[in-house]
């Protein structure tokens, strides 16, 4: 297993140039209209997933495009153990992935509990392009899948076996202690993008294998528009990770989009989501939840339950990963 400090060492390696920022307490920051494109999304595999969709943006793509293509990076990269290809399977050992997408438009689509495919993000992606649905899960969101070109592979890798067989040996005990310190065996780090193009047009995406060693079905925020993600383009967007079903109660996305509506900053209303949960949920302390935002002037921002949570950013002028206020460290 790949820890978050070796990933985020071997990506600032393969990335020439990358900066590390740490910023204060709700501060807005700000990005001048007229220097877009920006691309923030949650964790360290950020990084390389902002540069894909830099790619797109830099030529004046659309920040659809540029969202599918970012996460579509940790998707297909078996050494990032929460996301697509080489995730934690359930308790049952089966790999299985959520992911969700939206454009500035107010387009979505969704797939959940969905198994055999490495990117459910471009899945999504044509559920919300062919069809009339915003949402497919399970044997049918993988029959569209096959359908659509799309092919069976092989998700659970020898690594990810080797350790679920030792869990169901030692342990077998879900664990919901999620990205407190450090990933484990048995927690996850979603990826979670928002990108801002030229025109300023807003896109996101949110991908995950979910919870490791879930009971089988779970379905976390991830796939959930205005849980794990939701974008409006007259105003912003916004993304979530940690303990979804935390997310979920308090429908943190569209919260924090609906703060910006009224005229709150990113960070500031990235910090009211947490609050929100600090205030609703009795056990917050024992989870994590980190939201990023990004609004439709270019501002952006985070906040976070527990110390740890980091988001990557990618603009014009600098590439970085940015530790977020935590609400306990505040405390």
């Amino acid at each position: 297993m790949i820890s978050r400090r070796s990933f985020l060492a071997k990506s600032s390696l393969a990335l020439a140039g990358i900066g590390m920022a740490k910023h204060g307490f709700a501060t807005g920051l700000t990005q001048q209209e007229g220097n877009f494109p920006i691309v923030i999304s949650t964790w360290n595999h950020g990084l390389p997933a902002n540069e894909a969709a830099w790619k797109i943006l830099a030529e004046g793509g659309h920040s659809l495009d540029a969202v599918e293509a970012g996460v579509r990076v940790p998707e297909g990269d078996p050494d990032v153990i929460t996301v697509g290809l080489g995730g934690i399977p359930d308790a049952s050992g089966k790999v299985t992935l959520d992911a969700c997408i939206m454009d500035e438009k107010g387009r979505a689509g969704s797939v959940t509990y969905l198994q055999h495919i490495v990117h459910p993000v471009s899945v999504a992606r044509l559920v919300m392009e062919k069809t009339p649905h915003v949402m497919l899960s399970g044997k049918g969101a993988l029959e569209f899948a096959l359908d659509n070109g799309f092919k069976k592979e092989k998700l659970l890798t020898k690594a990810r076996k080797e350790s679920w067989k030792k869990w169901k040996k030692e342990n077998a005990k879900f664990s919901n202690k999620i990205n407190i310190e450090n990933v484990t065996e048995d927690n996850h780090d979603t990826i979670g993008m928002l990108a801002l193009d030229k025109d300023g047009r807003i896109s996101g995406a949110c991908t995950t294998s979910g919870m490791g060693y879930k009971l089988p079905g779970r379905v976390g925020d991830s796939p959930i528009i205005g849980a794990g993600l939701f974008v409006d383009g007259e105003v912003g967007g916004a993304t979530a990770t940690g303990s979804g079903e935390l997310v979920m109660k308090t429908v943190g996305s569209f919260l924090v989009v609906e703060l910006m509506r009224q005229g709150m900053s990113p960070s500031k209303a990235c910090e009211e989501a947490v609050k929100r949960i600090a205030k609703k949920i009795p056990d917050y302390e024992n989870h994590q939840i980190g939201y990023i935002a990004l609004n439709t002037k270019g501002e952006y921002g985070s906040f976070c339950i527990q110390p740890g949570f980091n988001y990557a950013l990618k603009t014009n002028n600098k590439t970085e990963l940015v530790d977020a206020e935590a609400w306990l460290k505040k405390l």
